[in-house]
């Protein structure tokens, strides 16, 4: 029990980092930055949240499987896999990518498989094939 406890507190304290991550960023980078993380949550709701190197980033099962960062012109999503830029080229033309970061404008959520609206089986590669890797019973409940 006294473990359990341990450990909801320091998701919350983790997911306060973000937040005061995202506190400290100006609009609209804040918004953008916000409808990313929820996007990243709405994929993987067992995502653990907390800061690695200075970023935001979502570990599932101790490993960091994705992130983001906001920087001065652009934001930059992070997959921490270098599998999902190429499977998914066509979707991301026009955006510049490198093999671990996603470079978009500060006032516009990402296009098709990452918006907010995106059908979420289209989620990038690295969230949707680990959590299909992830067995039922470690999910956490989903609220509706």
């Amino acid at each position: 029990m006294l473990g359990r406890l341990i450990d909801q507190h320091n998701e919350a304290v983790s997911a306060q980092e973000i937040d005061q991550y995202l506190e400290a960023l100006e609009e609209p980078k804040r918004t953008t930055l916000t409808q990313l993380r929820q996007t990243i949550l709405d994929v993987l709701p067992e995502a653990e949240q907390g800061i690695s190197y200075g970023l935001p980033a979502f570990k599932v099962r101790g490993k960091t499987i994705a992130g983001f960062a906001a920087f001065k012109n652009h934001l930059s999503y992070l997959p921490h896999s270098g599998s999902v830029f190429p499977q998914l080229k066509d979707e991301l033309k026009g955006y510049a990518t490198s093999s671990g970061a996603l470079r978009f404008s500060i006032d516009q959520p990402l296009p098709g498989p990452f918006g907010r609206e995106a059908d979420r089986r289209a989620a990038p590669a690295s969230l949707s094939s680990l959590r299909d890797r992830t067995p039922a019973y470690s999910r956490r409940p989903q609220a509706h």
